[in-house]
């Protein structure tokens, strides 16, 4: 039987990873981030990636490897590292596309500001995302093992996340995980195709 290995290392500040980066995290997150940012999307992310202090930081990402081979990807960050964190380096690293970026913010506001409230002690899991052909070979548990134990290493006390209702596969996998929905958005207004989960488990 053929042996494989999985392994987790932090990410490198490079452009490379970034754009690496880039590409998981728009894909966990269906295409937000290409509706919001267009075309240099995953370029702008890569930028941002780069620098410290940000939701999209190097610093908060972790890649999973299948027999060296790049897999999957999470990026979480703790409640009290959020509220350190800064916009500015997304918005350097959208330049001349700000303008679209905060024009596409006010119209996404209360997705993101339901997005960017965090209860404090909570480690969040901002994306988590496996490529195709490594789904099903334990690429995803690892990671989530790894997330958790980060969580009780950081003494954060519970692992959060959000999820749209309608990605039963990704729901099905954390209520595996024991994780249970807290809450739901919109509670009242109904948005067609957008409602979201927050999910949470105790560490």
């Amino acid at each position: 039987m053929d042996k494989h290995t999985i392994s987790i290392r932090v990410a490198e500040p490079s452009f490379d990873e970034g754009l690496v980066f880039a590409r998981y995290l728009d894909e966990a997150a269906e295409g937000f981030f290409s509706f919001m940012l267009g075309r240099r999307a995953l370029e702008i992310i890569a930028k941002t990636f780069m620098q410290p202090g940000n939701s999209y930081s190097f610093e908060n990402v972790v890649f999973a490897e299948y027999d060296k081979v790049i897999a999957g990807m999470a990026s979480v960050y703790s409640a009290e590292q959020h509220h350190g964190f800064s916009d500015q380096p997304l918005k350097q690293a959208a330049g001349g596309w700000s303008f679209r970026m905060m024009m596409m913010s006010l119209f996404c506001a209360p997705v993101l500001r339901a997005l960017d409230k965090h209860a404090d002690g909570d480690f969040y899991l901002q994306a988590i995302a496996i490529d195709k052909e490594f789904r099903g070979k334990g690429v995803g548990s690892v990671l989530m093992d790894f997330i958790e134990d980060q969580g009780r290493a950081s003494e954060a006390k519970r692992l959060s996340l959000d999820v749209l209702a309608s990605n039963e596969g990704a729901r099905r996998l954390y209520e595996r995980r024991e994780m249970t929905i807290e809450s739901q958005w919109p509670k009242h207004i109904i948005i067609p195709g957008l409602k979201l989960f927050r999910m949470t488990k105790n560490l």
